[in-house]
């Protein structure tokens, strides 16, 4: 009973999707920090203002779902 519980463990591939999308996460966030590095601050105030404007939207967005209920 317990050899074939270590077993089925051993065999189980249900985890192998999450490691290679961590994987491929890792190297975008690497591919990233190289962007910040090479712009020096052109790009980070262009995607601090995208964000901001997100951020902005949904807190209006919230603010009309908090009306309605």
């Amino acid at each position: 009973m317990i050899s074939e519980m270590i077993r089925n463990f051993r065999d189980d591939e249900s985890g192998q999707g999450i490691t290679e999308y961590g994987a491929i996460l890792a190297f975008v966030a690497l591919l990233v920090a190289v962007v910040f590095g090479f712009a020096q601050g052109t790009l980070q105030s262009a995607i601090s203002q995208s964000f901001s404007t997100i951020v902005s939207q949904l807190n209006r967005l919230n603010g009309f779902t908090a009306a309605a209920t």
